[in-house]
């Protein structure tokens, strides 16, 4: 089953079992997912899970970020609702790699590009979001190239 028929079936059972939040949550999500299929002129066609994992991993940073900015100015309602949709969409990505995998992974492509230097640094972390995909964060990654460049 394709992501975004996942996504349907789960937004008419949280929406049957009473579960609005979650329904809404899935809904938006879909909202996003369409409208980049609309951008990207693929409406009737639909996208790719991999593209749809993109969307999903994009929703979820936006939800931890918007809850670090509510935290710092003290509105914990709002954290916890922002916490409580990035758990729910999260259960749609794939399981995270951990930061001594990446690592592993970026110093594979060190090797396999032969580069060195800061100057490599944007080479490095395109190749390396290529290979591992969404199943690492993009900040964790910048991160970890940084230090070993």
């Amino acid at each position: 089953m394709s992501l975004k028929a996942q996504l349907d079936n789960d937004i008419k059972t949280a929406l049957l079992g009473g579960d609005r939040f979650r329904g809404e949550v899935l809904k938006n999500l879909k909202a996003a997912v369409l409208n980049e299929e609309v951008a990207q002129g693929k409406r009737d066609t639909g996208l790719e899970d991999a593209a749809i994992e993109q969307i999903i991993a994009k929703e979820v940073k936006k939800r931890t970020d918007s809850a670090a900015q509510f935290e710092a100015a003290g509105r914990p309602e709002l954290v916890e609702q922002e916490n409580a949709e990035a758990a729910i969409l999260s259960e749609y990505l794939p399981e995270q790699l951990s930061e001594d995998e990446i690592a592993t992974a970026i110093d594979t492509v060190i090797a396999d590009l032969g580069v060195s230097g800061p100057q490599a640094m944007g080479q490095v972390i395109g190749a390396v979001k290529g290979k591992l995909g969404s199943s690492a964060d993009g900040a964790i990654i910048a991160r970890l190239v940084k230090e070993k460049l």
